[in-house]
């Protein structure tokens, strides 16, 4: 299969190599089959779209514990060019908001709303929707899951930017994880201990 590209016309810099991770979705059969093994005591096996929904809950929760590190008003960036903390988090918020929106309705829009002042807010906003986003992949039809949607006005298999849009996350709350310490923070297990949490 050959890279998926991004399309020249995505939405200036909150957008800007994002999709980048997606040429990654070509891995995604053999991941599947890998885990399908991994977790076929779970009810006999299990389908895609159910594996994406586990991996997705457990990567959420992960996501959390390193969102709720971030000190309140810290405007440590590594690089001038770089983000802030909580811009990067509110990227994950507003990615995660526009894929599940994408595939339930067949057309991915990015709209995000304005950052919210505190990162206590970004949090709170994350928290509640994060909460709602296993039912949502769980009540999605296999048509959309199967199907295709409009990626800013190129047509794009869906399950594979589902999974496409999962990795992004992963690596941007991986940058968060190397603010932390210069922030003044700690650094939460992911897969495994820490030095901060043995």
């Amino acid at each position: 299969m050959p890279p998926r590209r991004v399309p020249a016309d995505l939405p200036p810099k909150a957008l800007a190599g994002a999709w980048t991770s997606l040429s990654a979705s070509q891995n995604v059969v053999s991941l599947e089959k890998d885990h399908q093994k991994e977790y076929s005591h779970i009810g006999g096996g299990m389908d895609e779209k159910s594996l994406f929904t586990k991996f997705w809950t457990d990567e959420s929760k992960t996501t959390l514990r390193v969102l709720a590190r971030i000190p309140e008003g810290s405007d440590y960036r590594p690089d001038p060019k770089s983000r802030t903390a909580k811009e990067i988090a509110w990227q994950i918020v507003c990615e995660e908001k526009m894929i599940i929106e994408a595939l339930e309705s067949g057309k991915a829009e990015w709209a995000p709303a304005p950052m919210p002042a505190t990162m206590k807010e970004v949090l709170e906003v994350y928290e509640q929707k994060s909460g709602a986003m296993p039912q949502r992949w769980e009540a999605l039809s296999p048509v959309r899951w199967e199907g295709t949607l409009d990626f800013f006005g190129n047509q794009r298999p869906a399950s594979p930017m589902a999974w496409g849009f999962l990795f992004d996350i992963v690596h941007h709350r991986g940058q968060i994880t190397t603010y932390l310490r210069p922030m003044g923070s700690t650094v939460p297990q992911i897969y495994g201990p820490s030095a901060d949490e043995p």
